[in-house]
């Protein structure tokens, strides 16, 4: 295939390029959507099929984090709060429970606390020392009541759950509802590696079948979380010069996770805890009222644009989930990906996109049910380089 430029027409070069490029036989089975147009001007610089609908993968977390910015604020924030029930007795112990009641706060992990992902937790042992407990004579109830029950998003696919960028949705999450695990290579050949894990729980229980290969070959894991349970088969290879290798795998039941690892942070701080770690939807009947709580601590999320540079630079499909609930809660009274697409359709509209045009599944873009057009990404990016956010 040849093709001619004309040197007094940058223009028409750059589409003869494009069109070179995207006729290639090469993909003769395949679609190209491209929408190019000039910020300045609005002329349409170039197109190919930028009305027709595509999967726009993670590109839909350009729509979700837009949405939020716009109606819920650059400055908007995340609170959760740890409370108690029951008396203190004159020993220190807390005849009752401690519970903590989860708003969608994606924040609670190391990415924010200096690599340490056990650093709220530690703030609250100090807050319940502070209060005088010195003993649970009860639960930690995880409280995720905030979001509708959506552990997962519309159209996952089965095989990518056990992996850190399909952990499960909650209103109350915790190191991005993931075990982090780092893989170490034997000193020989075909030995098993080593390996430690981040936050160190007993929630999980690992089977590691990784072996050392031979220097300089690719480190290749596999996650395999044996469906509605933590117990996390994982099976590959590891170079024998490689240093270290760091992966993740999420948990099932993110909420009793979070109060689960807490728990072992309050023991091994010398509180002890009678009861157990419990999601409050296990719970049968379990109402809590202001009036029969008392506030411990508050933990408030650094500011809604701080978390969507970690969605969009990262792709960071757990936060994206967040926010489009956490818009559905905070704009329609229900924390659910379908309220929270509500607002997203109504942002969508004010600034010129027909929401007939797109089918939003999710917010991360992990659904293949997605499905958007290049001209509403175009749309979309004009809109936002004008927008006061």
């Amino acid at each position: 295939m040849t093709h001619r430029l004309d040197g007094t027409n940058p223009l028409n070069n750059l589409r003869t390029e494009l069109d070179y490029i995207f006729s290639d036989p090469a993909f003769s089975n395949s679609f190209w959507g491209v929408a190019i147009q000039s910020l300045d001007t609005g002329q349409m610089l170039y197109a190919r099929n930028e009305h027709k609908s595509f999967m726009p993968a993670s590109n839909m977390k350009l729509i979700t984090t837009a949405a939020a910015l716009a109606t819920l604020s650059p400055n908007f924030t995340f609170r959760t709060t740890l409370l108690s029930t029951g008396t203190i007795d004159t020993t220190g112990t807390l005849h009752g429970d401690i519970i903590i009641r989860g708003v969608g706060d994606p924040s609670i992990t190391g990415r924010y606390h200096n690599g340490d992902a056990t650093a709220v937790f530690q703030q609250w042992v100090d807050s319940l020392s502070a209060a005088g407990i010195r003993c649970i004579d009860g639960d930690i109830v995880g409280d995720d009541d905030y979001f509708k029950e959506e552990l997962i998003g519309k159209g996952w696919e089965w095989n990518d759950l056990s992996y850190w960028y399909a952990a499960q949705i909650s209103a109350l999450s915790f190191n991005d509802n993931c075990v982090d695990i780092y893989f170490y290579p034997s000193d020989s050949l075909g030995a098993p590696a080593d390996y430690r894990i981040s936050p160190f729980t007993n929630y999980v229980q690992v089977d590691c079948n990784v072996t050392t290969t031979r220097a300089g070959s690719d480190t290749d894991i596999t996650f395999n979380r044996k469906q509605g349970t933590n117990i996390v088969t994982i099976t590959g290879e590891i170079a024998l010069d490689r240093e270290e290798y760091v992966s993740w795998f999420s948990v099932d039941n993110p909420t009793r996770y979070t109060a689960h690892v807490f728990r072992e942070v309050l023991a091994a701080n010398g509180i002890s805890v009678t009861g157990s770690a419990v999601d409050i939807d296990n719970l049968e009947n379990y109402h809590y009222s202001s009036q029969q709580t008392r506030t411990i601590a508050n933990y408030t999320s650094p500011p809604l644009y701080k978390l969507i540079y970690t969605v969009n630079k990262v792709s960071q499909n757990l936060y994206a989930e967040l926010l489009l609930r956490a818009m559905g809660a905070e704009r329609m009274g229900l924390g659910d990906a379908a309220h929270g697409v509500e607002v997203v359709n109504s942002f969508l509209a004010d600034i010129g996109i027909d929401p007939d045009a797109l089918v939003i599944a999710d917010g991360s873009g992990l659904s293949r049910l997605n499905l958007v057009t290049p001209q509403c990404i175009v749309t979309l990016l004009r809109a936002m380089w004008n927008h006061e956010y």
